[in-house]
């Protein structure tokens, strides 16, 4: 593995990672995604799962979000590419295992993964050590977020066609950017060819969550603070809707987490679900 401290995933990723490899371990079937790449991609000691945040109690709403937004974005990334739909953009991709989980769908488009060079370098190397391997159609692009780099300029020297639509999605990210850099990367994808998606999450306001994970989510958030990423912008789904609308799309739909445990845990008998108010999805077209 790469021997370089800084270029190993965040914390963040990580975490995600593991949840979603966690679901696959600690609930019952069916899953509402089976993912364990990330899990091989990090390779953790084997006492992991003893870990604080890895707790399985603790942490099943929170597993249960990440996997239910992890669904419900690939889903629409299959419908559209269904649809004709080419290009596909990850935004602080991390350790997202999209093209390695589903090649039959991936191959068919050109993914661009955006994140830090550092991580993006350690995430690539990974995959060629455990015979995943690069192929052409999946296009790492490394973007320096805090030097101000445009992500949009390097996406089109990857080869990002800006006379065709794309599906863009943003998980995690927006509750560590102002609600200025917010707009300004509602501006970007807004501005990319008619037809195209954007998928987003955003946070709720905490004082709004559900009672179950507000304690969870307040240590996260004291968490950001103290590692020096803190929690920067919370919305309600009127305001986010709003910012895109602003930004200049079409249309913008909120999708909250009820509409998901309908979809993807009808039927469980083990209570998994994700949370209400606590992070959910804006998504919207141009």
């Amino acid at each position: 593995m790469n021997d370089r401290p800084d270029a190993a995933p965040d914390s963040t990723a990580a975490r995600v990672a593991l949840w979603r490899a966690l679901h696959v371990e600690a609930d019952s079937a069916p899953h509402v995604l089976e993912d364990e790449v990330g899990l091989k991609l990090l390779a953790p000691d084997d006492d992991w799962r003893s870990r604080g945040d890895m707790d399985p109690q603790f942490t099943r709403p929170f597993r249960a979000s990440i996997v239910a937004r992890a669904r419900f974005i690939e889903d629409l990334v299959v419908e559209q590419a269904s649809h004709g739909l080419a290009q596909y953009v990850i935004l602080g991709a991390g350790l997202d295992s999209f093209v390695q989980r589903r090649p039959e769908i991936a191959s068919r488009l050109r993914v661009f993964e955006i994140d830090q060079a550092g991580p993006q370098a350690w995430k690539r190397q990974r995959l060629i050590e455990l015979g995943f391997g690069v192929p052409d159609w999946l296009r790492f692009v490394p973007v320096d977020f805090e030097a101000g780099e445009a992500w949009h300029d390097k996406l089109v020297t990857a080869g990002f066609d800006d006379s065709k639509p794309a599906i863009v999605v943003s998980t995690g990210v927006s509750m560590y950017l102002t609600k200025e850099a917010n707009a300004a990367t509602l501006r970007q994808v807004s501005g990319l060819a008619p037809g195209s998606i954007l998928a987003m999450t955003f946070l709720f306001p905490l004082e709004l969550a559900d009672p179950e994970v507000r304690p969870g989510l307040e240590m996260a958030e004291k968490g950001a603070r103290a590692s020096g990423t803190p929690f920067l912008s919370f919305f309600t789904p009127s305001e986010i809707q709003a910012l895109a609308l602003e930004a200049g799309f079409k249309e913008a739909r909120h999708v909250p987490a009820a509409d998901l445990a309908r979809r993807y845990f009808a039927g469980r008998t083990d209570g998994l679900r994700p949370p209400n108010n606590a992070e959910e999805l804006l998504v919207a077209s141009t």
